[in-house]
Formats: structure tokens, sequence, C-alpha cells
């Protein structure tokens, strides 16, 4: 497996990743995938990765700004997807590390990551990866009109704080 940054010829296989990830109905609150233009405006460009096997793509990580307000500029929410055809092979952890090493090079001292409860494989990742759980964030959005909880995880750099 290879992983190196995402590249703009990648959005179609990434698009597809993300839309697999939607239908399980446990990774996001979104019912639909972004265009490329507006997922491109939305995550950092230093910090957008794909894992890569075979000649395909099996993953992507991203960070995308928790804020536009100067003092949370090192701050940012992670994204991780993984194809289903290639879980369990250490993909998404592998793509973490990844992104929190990449993240630490940009000046990145927080990362978050909200987590439906029931993404177990998610929140086991993000703990390895050095997320710990603050909490649960109780009722926060509506997925086609039922209430939903979140885990909010979070991972401290100890190179920049």
């Amino acid at each position: 497996m290879e992983i190196r940054n995402l590249l703009t010829s990648d959005w179609e296989h990434v698009r597809l990743i993300y839309e697999k990830g939607i239908t399980t109905g446990n990774a996001t609150f979104q019912t639909t995938a972004p265009s490329w233009d507006d997922w491109n405006n939305s995550h950092l460009e230093s910090c957008r990765i794909v894992s890569e096997g075979d000649g395909a793509i099996t993953g992507w990580a991203a960070l995308t700004p928790v804020s536009s307000r100067c003092v949370y500029a090192g701050v940012a929410e992670v994204s991780v997807y993984v194809d289903p055809e290639h879980s369990g092979k250490g993909i998404g952890l592998a793509l973490l590390n990844r992104l929190v090493n990449l993240s630490e090079t940009e000046g990145i001292w927080t990362l978050q990551a909200g987590i439906f409860p029931e993404n177990t494989a998610s929140l086991r990742i993000h703990e390895k990866a050095g997320f710990r759980i603050l909490g649960v964030r109780e009722k926060i959005g509506r997925q086609y009109g039922i209430w939903r909880d979140t885990v909010l995880l979070e991972r401290r750099s100890k190179l920049l704080i």
C-alpha cells in the first residue's frame, strides 16, 4: 500500500468511497457527496491524502478547518474513509497516522473528530492514533429525520503544544 497526496484526478474515486460511507448511515451526516469544488474549497489543500493498492484508491483522509477565525488556525477536523471492499486491512489507521504527522508539519496543534457511536471501527482507530474521547454530543444533528449523537474526540500535538 502506498499513501500519497490526493490529486484532483483522484476525485471520482474519492467521491465513490465517500458515497459508500454515506450509504452505511454511520459515517457522516451528509446524505450526498459534495461536488469537487465544494469539497476542494472546504478541505485544507496541504492535508489530503489517499491510499493506493494494486492500482486502485482504497481510502482517503483529509482535514477541514474548524473555524475561519485566526485563533483556531491550528485546529482541524479529521475525515477518514476506507472503501468497504478493503476494510480490516489497517488502511484507516495508516491514513490517520500519516494525516497526524502531516498535520504537525503544517502547524496544526489540535485534531478533532465527531464519530457516530455505532462506528466502532472508526472510534478504535482514532484511539490507536492517540485521540481521546472528550464526551458525547447528544442529539447534535438530524439525519433522515432522526436525531443522532456523536462522540467527540481530540488529539493534541505533543510537538506543537
